[in-house]
């Protein structure tokens, strides 16, 4: 009889463990993809502060003059996009794919570029002030009168190829 009880006890709390995983996965699940509520106020305004556009497939998009202050836009693919005057500041951009594109003006203060691609990106007149450029890839970007004061460079490529580590 004891060990019945001990058996239903263990059957019960394995059917709570499985809950209790399922339930964990859904977050975990929810955390890594874009929310596409988001993506539709991003197209339909033009403005997504506070967003989850997490890994979001923006390429050759026109963001121009976007507002996306403090979205998570980790691992996006921005690649080709138009992001020229886009507000961009205490974004998180880690792992983002921003090849080739233009951010002529925009506003990165304080963003997070950490192991982001911006080979052959258009940086001219963009402000970069306190952003995180740890690892990134600036090979062939046009950093003509970007403002960089207090920005990472540690690991970092530099449009002539040459690695930098300052403030490692």
């Amino acid at each position: 009889m004891y060990e019945q009880q001990i058996y239903e006890v263990w059957v019960l709390s394995m059917k709570h463990l499985n809950i209790l995983l399922a339930f964990l996965m859904t977050i975990g699940t929810q955390i890594s993809a874009a929310d596409p509520t988001d993506l539709k106020k991003l197209k339909d305004t033009g403005v997504c502060i506070w967003c989850n556009l997490v890994s979001a497939n923006l390429s050759d998009a026109n963001l121009a003059g976007a507002d996306l202050g403090f979205t998570d836009l980790r691992n996006a693919d921005l690649s080709g996009a138009d992001l020229g005057n886009t507000l961009l500041n205490n974004t998180k951009l880690q792992g983002s794919n921003l090849a080739g594109a233009d951010l002529n003006n925009a506003n990165v203060r304080g963003a997070d570029l950490t192991g982001a691609d911006l080979s052959n990106a258009d940086l001219s007149n963009v402000y970069l002030e306190g952003a995180n450029l740890d690892g990134t890839n600036l090979t062939g970007a046009n950093l003509t009168g970007a403002a960089m004061k207090g920005i990472t460079l540690c690991n970092t490529t530099m449009p002539d190829g040459s690695v930098i580590y300052s403030g490692c």
